[in-house]
Formats: C-alpha cells, sequence, structure tokens
C-alpha cells in the first residue's frame, strides 16, 4: 500500500499536537481556505503554502511516511513541534476530499525530504560502525560505575536515617517542617546521583496537610521509600530482575539489551507529563503476533514536547528491545520496517477482577509499580455518586476511575461513545484506580483517545 493511500482521522492528527493551543490552532487551519499549492506523494510527503500574518506564506512540508512518526518543518517562527501550520496540512490531508491532491513536489520540499533520508541514512550507517568497533574502555566505564554506587550506597544510608529521625519525632513534624525538609532531602539525594530516591522524597513533600488521612498515606510512602533503600543496600542478596529493577528505582541508567521482538505494534495510546524541567511522552504499544504490551519512554526539554510521536490506532511494524528489570514492560524503539499505517488489531480484554489481579501480580516483581497496562473487555462508564467506575457489563464488578481521569475530558468522550452500552478500553490499572487512555466500541469502530 503506498502513502497516498493512508490516511489518518483527525483525531490521529491532532494527537500529535504539543499542547491544547496547538490543538485549537491547528484544527482552524484544517480547511482549504488559508493554502495554496498544497499536494501530496507516493512517497509520504505533504507540502503546502499557507497565509500568514506576512505577504510571504509560510511553506510547511511533513515527512508522513518515516516510521518513527512525521517529522515536520515549516518556515514559521514557532518552536513547538508540530507548529499549527503541520498540524494544520495534516488535517486537511487526512480529511480526503482532493483538498491535497497527488502529484511532483515543489523544489523547496524535495530539497528538504531528500537531505532528511539522506541524513538519516548516514546516521544508520555511523550507528552500526559504531556499534561493531567497541571503542568504548570497558574499564572506565566500570570505574565510573563503582564510584556512583559509592555514593548513591551514601544516600541511601543518609536518607534511612532521615526516615528514622521522622518517625522518631512523630508525623505531626512532617508538618510543621513545610516543604523545605524534603526539599532539602531531595537535593541531598541529588548530590549522590540518585535521583529515583530524590523524586519520591519530593512526592513525601506534598503529603502532609493534602487532607483527611495524610498521615496514613505518608507513612505508606515512607514505608516503600525505606523498601527501595534496603533494597539498594542489599541488592548482592537480591534475585537479578529484582536487583535490576531496584537499580531502575534508584534511578540509574540502563540499556535496553533484552531480546528484540519485531511484530507489528498497534500504537495504544500516547500522553505527555511535564514538570519544570522536562516533558515526558508515554507511548504504549501491543504487539498483534507476540501479544506483548511495551512502553515507550521520550522526553523533551521544558515547554518542548519529545520527538517521538505516533498516532494512536495505527501499526508499526518495528523492532523493540526490553529493558532488565523483573516484569519491566518499558521498551526501546528498534529498526522501523513500514511507515504507521490503518489496522483492525485490537488487544484483547479482561474483566475488572481480572486487571486488579495482574496489578497484585506485577507488585511482587515491583513493589513500587504505581499501575500496569490493562485493556477491559464490555465495560460501561458509570456513575458513583461525585465519581465514575468503570462498570463489568457481564458481572456486579467495577473499577473506580482515577481522580486525574475524573478531571479530563477524556471522560465525557468516553461516556459519548459508549451511550449506555458496553465497550472496550485500554488504561493504567493501579492503587489509585484505573485511567482510560483509549476506548473502542464494541463490533467496528476506530480508537477514540481519551488521554
Amino acid at each position: 500500500m503506498t502513502q497516498q493511500g493512508v490516511r489518518w482521522t483527525a483525531d490521529q492528527v491532532l494527537a500529535l499536537a504539543p499542547d491544547a493551543a496547538s490543538r485549537t490552532a491547528g484544527s482552524k487551519l484544517g480547511a482549504a481556505g488559508p493554502w495554496s499549492e498544497a499536494g501530496s506523494s507516493d512517497e509520504g510527503t505533504v507540502w503546502g503554502l499557507c497565509k500568514g500574518s506576512g505577504s510571504k506564506p509560510y511553506q510547511t512540508v511533513i515527512d508522513v511516511a518515516d516510521a518513527a512518526g512525521p517529522a515536520y518543518k515549516c518556515s514559521c517562527p514557532s518552536r513547538k513541534f508540530p507548529c499549527k501550520h503541520a498540524l494544520g496540512l495534516l488535517l486537511l490531508w487526512a480529511g480526503g476530499d482532493g483538498a491535497v491532491p497527488s502529484g511532483p513536489a515543489p523544489d523547496w520540499a524535495e530539497q528538504w525530504i531528500k537531505g532528511r533520508r539522506q541524513r538519516a541514512d548516514e546516521k544508520r550507517a555511523a550507528g552500526a560502525s559504531g556499534s561493531s568497533s567497541g571503542t568504548g574502555d570497558p574499564g572506565a566505564a566500570r570505574r565510573r560505575a563503582e564510584r556512583r554506587a559509592l555514593r548513591v550506597t551514601a544516600g541511601a544510608t543518609e536518607l534511612e536515617q532521615r526516615l528514622a529521625d521522622l518517625l522518631r519525632g512523630g508525623l505531626a513534624g512532617a508538618e510543621q517542617a513545610g516543604y523545605g525538609l524534603w526539599e532539602e532531602t531531595a537535593a541531598r539525594m541529588v548530590d549522590a546521583q540518585a535521583p529515583g530516591l530524590a523524586a519520591r522524597v519530593r512526592e513525601l513533600g506534598a503529603i502532609p496537610a493534602s487532607g483527611p488521612g495524610w498521615p496514613v498515606r505518608l507513612l505508606e510512602e515512607c514505608a516503600l521509600l525505606h523498601l527501595l533503600d534496603q533494597g539498594w543496600l542489599g541488592r548482592e542478596r537480591l534475585p537479578d530482575g529484582l536487583a535490576d529493577t531496584v537499580r531502575s528505582r534508584i534511578g540509574l541508567p540502563a540499556s535496553a539489551d533484552g531480546p528484540t521482538v519485531r511484530d507489528r505494534w498497534l500504537v495504544l495510546a500516547q500522553y505527555d507529563t511535564a514538570d519544570v524541567k522536562l516533558t515526558t511522552r508515554r507511548i504504549w504499544l501491543y504487539g498483534g503476533e507476540s501479544g506483548r504490551t511495551a512502553l515507550l519512554l521520550s522526553y523533551g526539554a521544558a515547554g518542548r514536547a519529545p520527538e517521538l510521536a505516533l498516532p494512536v490506532g495505527l501499526t508499526l511494524e518495528a523492532e523493540v528491545s526490553a529493558y532488565p528489570g523483573a516484569g519491566q514492560v518499558r521498551a526501546a524503539l528498534g529498526e522501523q520496517f513500514a511507515p504507521p499505517a490503518p489496522t483492525a488489531i485490537r488487544p484483547p480484554g479482561v474483566t475488572t477482577v481480572e486487571a486488579t489481579a495482574r496489578y497484585g501480580e506485577a507488585l511482587r516483581d515491583d513493589p513500587w509499580l504505581d499501575s500496569v497496562p490493562v485493556t477491559l473487555d464490555r465495560v460501561v462508564p458509570t456513575p458513583d455518586g461525585d465519581s465514575w467506575q468503570l462498570a463489568d457489563a457481564d458481572a456486579d464488578t467495577a473499577l473506580p476511575l482515577t481522580p486525574a481521569a475524573r478531571a479530563r475530558p477524556g471522560l465525557w468522550r468516553m461516556v459519548a461513545l459508549s451511550g449506555g452500552a458496553p465497550i472496550k478500553v485500554f488504561g493504567e490499572c493501579g492503587h489509585r484506580g484505573f485511567t482510560p487512555l483509549t476506548a473502542w466500541p464494541e463490533g467496528a469502530g476506530e480508537a477514540v483517545q481519551l488521554c
């Protein structure tokens, strides 16, 4: 199938937007009015000129055939990727009404796409050469790892003493001390090169005075932090898989050196979380042949979307490799053999009871796990007092939605899709409840993003 025959939906296009403002602005440019000389090629290039506020239109070109997701180039000054012009052009192309006809690309678009693909070929060749040459110094790497392990051990030992002091003085002291106590402790963990410990300490600081029952929640999180500390200090006695999980939770770097799995991966969901320093993108994949669920993580500086973007509901033929750790679902995207394409694949679903059991089983391998990826089959969104839940259509059981899910507009999209009838929902199931990310109607129908 040529790329000209592959048409995305408007939802799949808008899912690529870096933020809500870009989504709104891009939607306004999804009509033919501001565009001229728009066109596309069978190789997967889409281009057009968009009228702006100046005398010269913006030149916008998109490589839709890129196996790792579309790549963009626009002459506008925006620092967002994709910009509103790229989103608008993709929406115009996705409409399939002849507004973006097939034809030869103009010189400015052809030069960009050729240069980009040439650089990609050179990068792959350089990567293959570098991996075979083995120029790194394993001895120096080992010594760096040993020095860092000593720093982490010192940090974990100090943190154990601080937790003991907190419990000895009583949890009420945590509320009186304020957030400064936790920020200073987190800074000490950063100095110890243990970013995972630092992140968990900062989370503790938000618990005191956070509402009824906060001392219980603080004690629970302190216990998990203590368990992680002890896991690191006694890592030589742990099974290999659990020791790898502890290293990952501490924040030590690791390589995706697991077995490579080639499959047609369905893009289940994509969403971003951001803090003042970093934007993290999570992309969930499901292997149609392997039956595996994998998580891709990519990062961007604060205010900038990560480069990797895959349209939800399409499949990608590619290789992925797992990261070390017991029960680890994180993977790295390897070689891609074809661009994203439409599919009829859907992940198999489970009941709400089976979903909670799956989370419980996963905690045996990773006690610090917040949630697991789960697809629920035949559930109905149902109000539950001031909250919402996903009720099993064939049993008297249900899963409550997380507070974050109840605050998102995706809740109402899910309710509208169901209309009181059972639907299939993919999301994350954990101790706070279920967070729906994507849904499908029963029978035929396209995926609907909820995040």
